[in-house]
């Protein structure tokens, strides 16, 4: 069984470089928001599994270890994706000084 779950985690893994890879540049960045409320899901998920009480410490170190990555990953992913739409946007004119008379 053990071996089984790695060779589909392997595979997984090879799987999920060959698909992003492929990915045009111009799609990264709404690529990257939508993983972005994916991941969001998983860590309510994880919130709601480590509310319900978890048997082990092991167990509960690894899922709030899973949470805090999880939160710096999606926080991040949205201030990358913030910036990336930013450069896309117009620079506005400055308004003239008034000068004093």
């Amino acid at each position: 069984m053990m071996l089984q779950n790695l060779a589909i985690l392997v595979l997984a893994g090879f799987l999920g470089f060959a698909v992003i890879s492929k990915v045009p540049n111009t799609l990264h960045t709404p690529l990257m928001s939508g993983t972005n409320a994916i991941h969001g899901i998983v860590l309510l998920g994880g919130l709601i599994v480590l509310g319900l009480g978890v048997d082990g410490v092991l167990n509960k170190v690894l899922l709030v270890i899973a949470i805090a990555f999880g939160t710096i990953n999606v926080v991040g992913g949205f201030l990358v994706t913030d910036r990336m739409l930013s450069m896309f946007k117009g620079k506005r004119a400055s308004a003239p000084e008034k000068e004093d008379a």
